[in-house]
């Protein structure tokens, strides 16, 4: 009987193993790994990072002051201004430079004059849009320390898209051409 009693004891132990064995938190650990690798390879498309788009080429192209007016960020047209002949787009500080902006006078004008003397006055903007540009001469050495200080500004900020000329340099530009 001990035999018998034995044998069945170990067939006993055998089937709880077994079963146990199947069960243990390794193998279940093992089949939740497998489980996700599978899904991960077959079942989940795959994430690529989508990378954000590149800003569009920069032309490089030379205003007057009546072509360069209309880009003043009206109808959802870009914002550019000028300062001592350079022409930026400003768009990205539309907040300030657009419709609303506390400097919107300057949109879509030469601000030159404006910024050197710290002026949002209209009477800081040139007049006469066929005439030659203000030549700033009347300006003290403060003053135009003032706009150095605004043209280097601009400069790490935004992008130099232009320039700008008086319609008689404009014209005379294209005749050569």
């Amino acid at each position: 009987m001990d035999y018998v009693e034995h044998r069945m004891n170990d067939e006993a132990l055998k089937q709880a193993t077994n079963t146990t064995g199947l069960l243990s938190p390794l193998n279940i650990a093992l089949l939740a790994i497998l489980l996700y690798t599978a899904y991960t390879t077959f079942l989940s498309k795959p994430s690529y990072p989508t990378l954000p788009r590149p800003p569009p080429p920069i032309v490089f192209k030379t205003y007057t002051p009546r072509t360069l007016l209309p880009f003043n960020g009206e109808d959802g047209k870009p914002v550019f201004l000028a300062v001592r002949g350079a022409v930026f787009d400003v768009s990205r500080g539309r907040n300030f430079y657009g419709p609303g902006g506390p400097y919107e006078n300057f949109a879509g004008r030469d601000a030159s004059r404006g910024l050197a003397c710290g002026s949002f006055d209209e009477d800081m903007l040139t007049k006469d849009l066929d005439g030659p540009l203000d030549a700033l001469a009347d300006l003290g050495e403060e003053e135009m320390e003032a706009l150095r200080g605004w043209e280097e500004r601009f400069g790490e900020k935004y992008d130099v898209i232009g320039r700008l000329v008086s319609v008689r340099e404009f014209e005379e530009m294209n005749k050569k051409e």
